[in-house]
This record gives C-alpha cells, sequence and structure tokens, in this order.
C-alpha cells in the first residue's frame, strides 16, 4: 500500500507539471467581450475602436473607451482585406492603430502538438506503472527464500567491549573469539580450531545482544544480527531457504559474524512439537544444523546465539562442531551494577549529591537492561519536574517505579483502609526488624503502586547466592507479619494478604520439596518436573511418592508455617506499641525511609528473636 501510494503521487506529479508547461506555451483565450465581424465594422465606422491586435486569425480589439474585445477572422485572408470585403469606411479605418504579432515556432509547435502528445504521455506512464506493479509482486513471490537480516557495520553502531559494563569472564571468551577474527593464521598454524558457535545463555536483559555487537566492534567485522523467529514462516521450506541465504551471505562478507537472537524459537527439542518432521520449524533447525557442519576448517565465519531457555534446544546443535562454547551471563553483581549505572548515566547531567553505590545496593536481581531502564525513568521524572539535573531521589523514586510501578496518589482511600494498610506494611516491617534472618528494612511505604496497596522494601547488605534455612524461615515470618497485624489490631483480616499467604505457602512447599530441609523427609526431593518442550512451559509434575509420604510432605508443609506464623504473632503481641508508633508514622507521613524507620525502632531497644529450625 505504501509502494502504491508512493507511485500514484508520482504520476500525479508528473501530469500537473505537464499541464504547467502546457500552459505557458497556450495563449489565455478569455476575454471580457466577443464580437462579430459585423459588429466590429459598426464600431469602427462609429470611431469607437483604438487598435487592433492581430494573432494568427484572433484579433485582440481595444475599444477608445478602454474595454477589452476579440474577434475573428477568415482563415488565410489579411484583416484589412476583411474589413473592406464588410465595407469599413477607409477614414475610418486609418484612424485604428493596427499591429501584427506572429506566432512564434515553439508556441505554433506547442499548440499542435500538445494535446495529443499529453494524454499519449499519461497513458503510456499508466501502463508503464502497472506493469511495475505487476513485476514487483512476482520478484515478491520469488524473494520469500530470501532473509530479512540486518547489517551493523564496524563503522556504524559500534560498540566495543568498554561499552559493556561486568561480564568479566564471558569477555575473556569472547576475546578469543575476537583474536581469531583478527588473525585467524595464528590458530589455524597450530592446528588449532577455533569454535564454530557461540552460545550466550543466560536472563532476560543481561547483555546478550549487547555483548555480540561488542565483539563485532572489537573484530572490526561485519555483523549480521536477525531473530530466529523470521526464518520461519507459513510456507514450508521457506526458513531452510532463508538459512542458505543467510550462511551464503556472511561467506561473500567473511570475515564477519551472524548474530541469531532468541534461537530457541527454531532450536527447540526435535520431536517434541506438532506436525511431526515436516514442521516447518523443524526443517529450519535441521538446515542450521547442515550449514554450520559445512563449514571449512579455514572459514572465517562465527556463528553466535543467544538464548534464555538453554534447556529445551536440540542436543545436536549443542554437540562439539556447532554450538561448542557456552558462555553465561550472570545478573550482575553490586560493583558491576554501579558500573552498568555509570555507562547509562553519560549524558545525563547528575546531581552532585548522586550517589549510585546507593542505587547500586538498592538495585539486587536488576539486569542491564532493567538498569538501563532506571536512569532513562530518572531523566524523565527529572524533566517532569522542570529540574536541570537528575537528582538522587529522582534515582530513588525511578528504583519503586521500575519495581512495582508509578505511584497512585490520586488513588481515593478512605481512612480506614489507609489504617489498615498502614498496620499491615508495618507489620511487614517490625517483624522484619526483629526476626534474625531477615533482610534490612530500607523504605516502608503505604503509597499505592501498581497493584500493591503499599509495600515494605527489604534488600541484603551484601551479595547472595546461597540461601540457609534460617533465612527461609525469617522470610516465611515476615510474609505473615502483615495478616497477623490485621488480625491483632483489627480483630478481622482483609484480602491486602493473599499475596503474601500464596507467596509463602509456596516457599514451604519449596523447602519441604524441592531444598531438602525437612528433618522427618530427610535430604531428598519429591516431585518429577515435566516440560512440555513445544509450548516451552512447566507444565505438570510427576509423583515419585506415595499416598502416605503426601501426607507427610503436607504436615511438613503446615509445620513450617506454623513455625514461621507463631514467631511473627509473638513479636507483633509482644511490641505492639512498636507497631502502633510505626502505623502512626505512617499515617502521617505515607513512607519512612530506612533512617527513619530504625529511629522508631531503636528507641524502644528492640532484641532480635530466632525462630527454631
Amino acid at each position: 500500500m505504501k509502494r502504491f501510494g508512493k507511485n500514484f503521487f508520482g504520476v500525479l506529479v508528473f501530469l500537473v507539471l505537464l499541464a504547467l508547461v502546457f500552459s505557458l506555451f497556450l495563449t489565455p483565450s478569455i476575454q471580457e467581450n466577443n464580437l462579430t465581424i459585423n459588429q466590429l465594422v459598426q464600431k469602427i465606422d462609429a470611431g469607437q475602436v483604438k487598435s487592433i491586435v492581430v494573432h494568427g486569425d484572433t484579433l485582440q480589439v481595444t475599444l477608445t473607451d478602454g474595454a477589452k474585445a476579440v474577434s475573428q477572422k477568415e482563415a488565410e485572408t489579411g484583416v484589412v482585406e476583411t474589413l473592406k470585403n464588410y465595407g469599413v469606411e477607409q477614414n475610418a479605418l486609418q484612424k485604428v492603430e493596427l499591429r501584427v504579432e506572429n506566432q512564434s515556432g515553439a508556441q505554433y509547435w506547442a499548440g499542435l502538438l500538445l494535446p495529443v502528445v499529453l494524454p499519449t504521455l499519461a497513458m503510456i506512464l499508466l501502463f508503464w506503472w502497472l506493469f511495475r506493479q505487476a513485476k514487483g509482486g512476482a520478484n515478491q513471490a520469488f524473494n520469500f527464500g530470501k532473509v530479512n537480516i540486518k547489517l551493523f557495520s564496524a563503522n556504524r553502531d559500534k560498540v566495543t567491549f568498554k561499552d559493556v559494563a561486568g561480564l568479566k569472564e564471558p569477555k575473556e571468551e569472547l576475546e578469543e573469539v575476537v583474536d581469531f577474527l583478527r588473525n585467524p593464521k595464528k590458530f589455524l598454524d597450530i592446528g588449532a580450531r577455533i569454535p564454530r558457535g557461540v552460545l550466550l545463555m543466560g536472563p532476560p536483559g543481561t547483555g546478550k545482544t549487547l555483548l555480540a555487537r561488542a565483539t563485532a566492534g572489537e573484530s572490526n567485522v561485519p555483523f549480521f544480527h536477525l531473530s530466529a523467529s523470521e526464518f520461519v514462516e507459513m510456507f514450508v521450506g521457506v526458513g531452510a531457504s532463508r538459512v542458505r541465504d543467510l550462511f551464503q551471505t556472511a561467506k561473500r562478507a567473511a570475515p564477519s559474524i551472524i548474530f541469531i537472537d532468541e534461537i530457541d524459537a527454531v532450536g527447540r527439542e526435535r520431536g517434541a512439537g506438532l506436525g511431526g518432521g515436516h514442521d516447518e520449524r523443524e526443517q529450519t533447525l535441521n538446515q542450521i544444523l547442515v550449514e554450520m557442519d559445512g563449514f571449512e576448517r579455514d572459514s572465517n565465519v562465527i556463528v553466535m546465539a543467544a538464548t534464555n531457555r538453554p534447556d529445551v534446544l536440540d542436543a545436536a546443535l549443542l554437540r562439539p562442531g556447532r554450538f561448542d562454547r557456552r558462555v553465561v551471563l550472570d545478573l550482575p553483581d553490586i560493583k558491576d551494577r554501579e558500573e552498568i549505572l555509570k555507562i547509562h548515566g553519560r549524558g545525563k547531567p547528575l546531581g552532585k549529591e548522586v550517589n549510585l553505590k546507593v542505587i547500586a545496593v538498592r538495585t539486587p536481581g536488576f539486569a542491564g537492561a532493567d538498569l538501563a531502564n532506571l536512569m532513562n525513568e530518572a531523566a524523565i521524572l527529572a524533566a517532569r519536574n522542570d529540574k536541570k539535573e537528575v537528582s538522587q531521589l529522582d534515582l530513588l523514586s525511578s528504583i519503586e517505579k521500575v519495581m512495582l510501578g508509578p505511584a497512585r496518589k490520586s488513588r481515593a482511600i478512605s481512612e480506614h483502609e489507609k489504617k489498615i494498610t498502614a498496620y499491615h506494611e508495618a507489620g511487614h516491617a517490625l517483624v522484619a526488624a526483629a526476626v534474625k534472618g531477615a533482610d534490612p528494612v530500607h523504605k516502608v511505604s503505604i503509597v499505592s503502586r501498581g497493584m500493591a496497596g503499599g509495600y515494605t522494601l527489604k534488600l541484603p547488605l551484601e551479595e547472595r547466592h546461597l540461601k540457609t534455612k534460617t533465612e527461609f524461615l525469617a522470610d516465611l515470618a515476615v510474609s505473615f507479619g502483615g495478616f497477623i497485624s490485621e488480625s491483632v489490631v483489627f480483630k478481622d483480616v482483609s484480602t491486602g494478604s493473599s499475596n503474601d499467604l500464596r507467596q509463602a505457602t509456596e516457599l514451604a512447599h519449596r523447602l519441604v520439596t524441592q531444598y531438602g530441609m525437612s528433618e522427618k523427609l530427610g535430604p531428598r526431593t519429591f516431585g518429577k518436573t515435566q516440560d512440555l518442550i513445544f509450548l516451552g512451559r512447566e507444565l505438570s509434575s510427576e509423583r515419585d511418592y506415595s499416598e502416605a509420604t503426601s501426607g507427610v510432605i503436607d504436615n511438613e508443609v503446615d509445620s513450617f508455617i506454623k513455625r514461621a506464623f507463631d514467631a511473627a504473632r509473638k513479636i507483633i503481641t509482644t511490641h505492639r506499641n512498636v507497631l502502633d508508633k510505626i502505623a502512626e508514622a505512617l499515617m502521617e507521613r505515607e513512607t519512612l525511609e530506612q533512617d527513619e524507620f530504625y529511629a522508631i525502632v531503636k528507641s524502644f531497644n528492640l532484641k532480635q528473636v530466632g525462630i527454631k529450625a
């Protein structure tokens, strides 16, 4: 449709230009008055004609009163002879100024040819356009097998390893790829073979695509980028044809890098989908396997791919000789997060009080994409408030916006609901401050964000990759803090605890069935998860235990929940005065920062208690 509009506009412009040219060569024929020869003779005899200008057979008449008129003489007859034939008086004719203006050759031929040529050209142009459209449709039909790749050259959109913060080990792995592309002879002379395929694995947003582009930038080679879903079409065989076209293009541009994003879209385990061996996705995967095996030993083409589901990939894709090098990208730690924030802070005027280390401490579990979004949201917030710099408060507010959603300060709630929310969040915060093993409280707020009526922000003091049973029990107790607080203060409970109860139940079940933390059941797991690969999600769990064991599991889950619930209830009932103080402060200020919260808690000399593991 876009192409049709463009061509139609071009035809229209061409016709308008021809009309303008035509108008330049033709004399306007619209006059104020038309006279017959008899009328003209009468006016000449009456002395009312001042001048006559002859243009071919056309007579342009100017009357003595200044009026204009036009008349027509006989063809191939002079104007004087025509007037005499009609009996004009000689004396009267001598008083009229006669002037003959000969038509130029260009005007003559334009007037003769343009009325014929212009329609002919318009018809030729119309037929040419119709044939071109038909040809374009035919070419499109034959171009289904061509792949729509995006080329990032070394001189445009260049990214290097300096633009990628953290990921030290993955960058070291890829430096060998860079060295091979720069100097392949060094490896080939000693008999070494560089991995033909490099698979980047990691959670979404950790920088897989960015790292691939940095590899191309460091190597200074063409970088062909496309998504695996672009191979698959509704026509069988199109995906395989596009794979062949992709590899042929990359070989012609060698040394080069092919990067296939989200390769699990076509690289999933074969035989687990619908359609059997004739499935278009499986045909595409087979062609990828053949192309990667068909590389010559000295080929300077390296295939890189990214996925966050390496568990569903076909075994043939991961065997040595194809994707035989796997690079794992983890979520950034606190040091890496600070470096990533610095990179995304380039070009943004940060205030002098901004401390990116504090922001890094408050963002555990954030991927690089999340941190980039955080910095962008902070800049938007500063611009919305007509600031010239991004402040620390803007960054802190953006953390909560990225995690929970925008603040809904305009949400109308009653005073009673506000009080319930204040005591609910005060219960979470109090239990977190009083139980051993819980993460420190960084912020408590009753300002609604996203789907949450309020929130208690707890963050660990340092990066953690392992978690103990004591810490899990502390998390369980904190989850029940809001529910117990409502029950103790209002003698009733609300729906605000539904999410807390669901998370607590799931956590207690994992402690028993996955982490082996039940003393009665011992160090073993229960249940085999089945992954239906063609749907891509874990859908069911196969029971590998008896009905009697199922009852024991339920009892152990209840035991974990009861221990955490009793500990949280004891803290809240024992320190009711602290709970009231925190809730009052939240009702008054709506938000308590870490220093403000612990100032209240320390004034009561609150001592931490443990939960029996």
